[in-house]
């Protein structure tokens, strides 16, 4: 069993320090032992702040994809969309939250060319991907998202010096359009593996493209979760020939093929 870990990690630091007009909000976390286990596409749950006026509510921990690692630092990027994020988004630096992971499947990290397509908060994991894959690695990134606000890790991406395209549906930064936009004629005049993340319509669709240009393809996908550990159901899915996947286990990340989308 990979390793896993039960800690209280120290908030080093969160932006931004004010209200997230894009309801984006960063954390950075002194976690040594989870940093040290953590690979790309590996997730944490985490147990939102105290608020002893609230008692238990919400009960249930909130699973945050793992953004990137800094030595023993965590980055972790969410959306604020309910009590618990609502939560975790205004915890102050010097408090601890708890944390237990890394949990679930990475991305793989095998030799040969990359491209990484994130859609909107599917930036977050591709980071953490991005970085480990290296600045020497034949990596390209597309980046998608309604707006430029939405990318809130845009600075980070452009900072490794991949080739970046990135893309918004009201034409702020970029192309305008969907981050699938031309990606057959790309994958098809320049061989490569896809990794995504994003929205479920977005992953199908990359999905198809991959399989129609013959490029193997690995997706990382969002699911509502309970335990983190397989052990409650809650965010099993139906995969290919109607086998049950759970997304916290078999998953987040799953070849293509496994989820019978192509």
């Amino acid at each position: 069993m990979p390793a896993r870990f039960l800690e209280q990690s120290r908030v080093a630091g969160r932006w931004p320090e004010g209200k997230a007009l894009s309801g984006l909000v960063r954390l950075e976390l002194h976690s040594p032992l989870i940093a040290a286990a953590a690979r790309p596409g590996q997730f944490v749950m985490v147990r939102p702040g105290r608020d002893e006026a609230a008692g238990l509510d919400p009960l249930l921990r909130r699973p945050l994809s793992i953004h990137y690692r800094r030595g023993e630092r965590l980055g972790l990027l969410f959306k604020i969309v309910g009590r618990g994020t609502a939560r975790l988004a205004k915890v102050e630096p010097g408090q601890t939250l708890d944390l237990l992971g890394p949990l679930g499947r990475p991305f793989p990290l095998e030799a040969g060319a990359r491209l990484l397509v994130g859609g909107g908060l599917g930036q977050a994991p591709l980071l953490f991907l991005a970085e480990e894959l290296g600045p020497g690695s034949a990596t390209r990134l597309r980046l998608g998202a309604a707006s430029a606000p939405d990318l809130a890790a845009l600075e980070d991406f452009k900072a490794l010096g991949l080739p970046l395209e990135v893309f918004t549906e009201d034409g702020s930064l970029g192309r305008t359009g969907l981050v699938t936009l031309g990606l057959a004629e790309e994958l098809a005049g320049r061989p490569a593996a896809v990794c995504a993340c994003g929205p479920e319509a977005m992953l199908r669709e990359v999905a198809r493209l991959a399989a129609q240009t013959g490029r193997g393809c690995h997706l990382s996908l969002e699911a509502r979760m309970a335990c983190g550990l397989g052990a409650c159901l809650g965010c099993s899915i139906e995969g290919a020939g109607g086998a049950r996947k759970r997304v916290c286990l078999e998953g987040p990340v799953f070849e293509a093929g496994e989820l019978g989308w192509t």
